[in-house]
């Protein structure tokens, strides 16, 4: 799936836009992405709404390389991704997925993993920007204390702060989240809810939302369906449209769309 270039280029994120330009992308003889087009302004918050298999979680993997697209192009400011190295490319995204990874290391390994070479104060600051300095606090060993195997010994919220402080300290143009806020409790959901905001500031960010409630306060919100882009605009604006955004808000309890 990948094709390799000889003489691929570092990509230098200047602004951090993003565009899909005719974007098709086929997965098992199916077209999963049919012709998709999309730009996101630099500095955008963007959320991706739509039904299981609309094609959002397919979007962002594409933006990432793990596959390349059958057909079409995406840019980062200017740059085919295509043609650039993959370290520049991961390096200039942060990603938070609804599960993110631990090791069996300590909670300063962990957040560290975001920039290996951090010094001890920089791992604290993106501690207490991603609201985890108090748990951690709390903890025996403090930034010491081990993790457990896959992160056994915290809880989902843990983790997801453990994932949003290597955000932080990783400081890329480009922030990815796939929303895992539908486990959490309301509490922990708000605390997190409010240091993602705080992470997005000045970046260029993507946002699934499994959970619709969250994306209010996004620039804008698009809704993909069969593998294009059918609406987009402000939470009111698509309220007020009376089509397929303002159809899966009504649908939803509590604001939970099921995940892809």
């Amino acid at each position: 799936l990948f094709r390799s270039i000889d003489d691929a280029e570092p990509l230098i994120v200047s602004n951090g836009k993003i565009e899909f330009r005719n974007v098709f992308f086929k997965y098992k003889n199916r077209y999963v992405l049919r012709g998709l087009n999309l730009t996101i302004r630099a500095g955008e918050r963007v959320g991706l709404v739509g039904t299981s298999g609309a094609g959002k979680t397919t979007l962002v993997n594409l933006l990432m390389r793990f596959y390349d697209p059958t057909r079409g192009e995406i840019l980062i400011d200017g740059q085919n991704i295509r043609e650039v190295t993959q370290n520049a490319l991961r390096d200039a995204i942060s990603f938070i997925p609804q599960d993110p990874i631990m090791f069996n290391r300590t909670l300063r390994d962990n957040i560290a993993y975001g920039k290996p070479d951090a010094t001890d104060a920089e791992i604290r600051t993106a501690a207490r920007n991603a609201a985890a300095d108090g748990f951690i606090n709390a903890a025996e060993k403090k930034y010491d204390s081990m993790v457990g195997d896959r992160g056994i010994k915290l809880s989902g919220g843990q983790r997801q702060r453990v994932a949003i402080a290597r955000a932080f300290l990783k400081n890329a143009p480009i922030l990815i989240l796939d929303e895992a806020t539908s486990a959490l409790d309301s509490e922990t959901e708000v605390a997190i809810q409010t240091s993602f905001e705080k992470l997005a500031r000045g970046r260029t960010t993507i946002a699934i939302a499994h959970r619709l409630s969250t994306l209010r306060n996004m620039d804008r919100i698009v809704v993909i369906d069969a593998g294009r882009v059918i609406e987009q605009g402000s939470h009111k604006q698509l309220l007020r449209r009376h089509g397929e955004y303002a159809r899966l808000w009504k649908m939803q309890s509590g604001g939970f769309l099921g995940q892809e």
